[in-house]
């Protein structure tokens, strides 16, 4: 089964600024689901279960391309990792939304979900996902998620290679210098822009923003290409 992630590097869900990449999805979704109504799991973790972003997510998701969507809720609570699989068995697709990255990582791993994730993945439903739920699923990701305004390099999944910065229209003086000083490869993805990647490998960019292949190896300047 193909696995697939999309990567969207930022913009306002609520305003439809990324209406073009969520239609998308949307349709995506739909060919999956076949005669089924398709369902999309949205996973508010990184905001730390903001009932709102998952109220936006449905008005958009359902109210606009007739998608079923559920949330699954993980925060401050105890999670049961049974009705959280039946949650992830029932989705065409899985939204991460952005917020604390770090955070979110912690708690998939705390609670058990993050083996289901990667259960639904290996079983082809499309993993999505707005600024740390962009970045998390790379093997490094640039943040401010331990703290506030203090940009760094952190870990991630590493179920995709390499290193990833969202936002990049706002941060690529910064994220290039970080580059610069580890001689790395990495995405940088603008605002309103999203990487599609298929069993692994970059595949198509989609939006209004762009999104970069950049390379510092030689530790001297940053190339930038456009995918």
């Amino acid at each position: 089964m193909d696995k697939r992630i999309l990567c969207i590097g930022g913009g306002e869900l609520k305003t439809r600024e990324t209406l073009e990449i969520d239609s998308y999805l949307a349709a995506e979704a739909k060919k999956l689901a076949g005669s089924r109504r398709a369902c999309g799991l949205f996973l508010p973790t990184a905001s730390y279960d903001c009932m709102p972003y998952y109220n936006t997510f449905h008005k958009v998701y359902t109210g606009l391309f007739d998608v079923k969507t559920d949330v699954a809720l993980v925060h401050n609570r105890e999670a049961d990792v049974q009705k959280l699989r039946a949650k992830l068995e029932k989705a065409d697709f899985i939204y991460a939304g952005g917020g604390n990255t770090v955070y979110m990582l912690e708690r998939w791993r705390e609670c058990g979900l993050l083996p289901l994730i990667r259960e639904a993945y290996e079983r082809g439903v499309i993993l999505a996902g707005l600024s740390a739920g962009a970045i998390c699923w790379f093997e490094r990701m640039y943040s401010d998620s331990v703290t506030e305004g203090e940009y760094a390099v952190h870990e991630g999944l590493g179920w995709l290679t390499g290193t990833v910065s969202p936002h990049y229209d706002e941060r690529s003086e910064e994220f290039d210098r970080v580059l610069l000083s580890l001689r790395a490869s990495a995405w940088g993805l603008e605002n309103n822009a999203a990487l599609e990647f298929l069993n692994g490998e970059p595949v198509k960019s989609l939006g209004s923003g762009k999104v970069y292949r950049l390379n510092a190896s030689d530790g001297e300047r940053v190339e930038k290409e456009i995918f």
